[in-house]
């Protein structure tokens, strides 16, 4: 049976680097889909780039834990009325509050012009208890997949059946990464989360995962990866082919 694989790069819209690496990862790589964060200061140029390259499959990177809200949310930014890069307000904040950033986050991704393949958050603050019932709501609203989420809450939401977070940190290789590939079973569907980018500026200045970056981007467009996946029978698909097939 055939195995699939929708290889995600987040953080689209972080910074016009992080945009082009994507791209040059999806154009001349292996990463078939993105997530886009519409509060930071790229999120329209990143959504120019989807809009020139609809065979990228582009979601929504909800943010509670980097940069400023698009609303007024007092019980989820610190006194300079950003978000904390940790969470730590998630655990008190009101659920007004939680609702209205996230709707206008999604309302944003509209506003583009675009229409998300699905969702996930950035450091996964969509499995947060306070957090998850709006992701929730607003994923059964729009009949969008979610990112699998470690929850003993259940639920009936689209998820693939398996998510690897592990290519990420520190001596990423071809082989690290086919490691991954190879614990996805016969007629499986799974993500691969990833994050590429060209380093620049913004990146340096706002984000502790700077030079991996680069480094991921190197190994996602390495041609001998492309041809690996091919010989072992993986198809790389996006969110909306994992939906057609539910």
């Amino acid at each position: 049976m055939p195995r699939y694989c929708i290889v995600n790069a987040d953080d689209f819209g972080y910074s016009k680097g992080v945009n082009y690496g994507i791209l040059e990862a999806f154009q001349h790589g292996v990463v078939t889909s993105a997530t886009l964060m519409t509060n930071m200061p790229a999120a329209e140029h990143a959504a120019r780039l989807a809009k020139d390259h609809p065979e990228l499959g582009v979601g929504i990177h909800f943010v509670l834990t980097c940069g400023r809200p698009l609303t007024d949310v007092p019980t989820l930014v610190n006194e300079q009325g950003k978000f904390p890069r940790r969470g730590e307000a998630l655990d008190s904040a009101e659920h007004s509050d939680i609702e209205r950033e996230l709707r206008a986050q999604l309302e944003r991704f509209f506003s583009f012009g675009l229409t998300p393949t699905h969702m996930d958050s950035h450091h996964h603050v969509h499995e947060h208890p306070n957090v998850f019932p709006v992701i929730e709501q607003l994923a059964e609203c729009y009949k969008l997949p979610i990112r699998p989420v470690r929850t003993a809450r259940p639920h009936r939401l689209a998820t693939v059946d398996v998510f690897f977070p592990d290519f990420y940190g520190n001596g990423l290789t071809k082989d690290r990464f086919l490691a991954l590939i190879d614990r996805i079973g016969d007629g499986q569907t799974a993500e691969v989360m990833c994050h590429p980018a060209y380093i620049d500026v913004p990146l340096v200045q706002g984000s502790s995962y700077c030079q991996q970056r680069i480094e991921e981007l190197a190994v996602l467009t390495d041609p001998v990866l492309v041809r690996e996946l091919a010989e072992r029978g993986v198809q790389l698909i996006t969110y909306r082919e994992f939906y057609k097939k539910l």
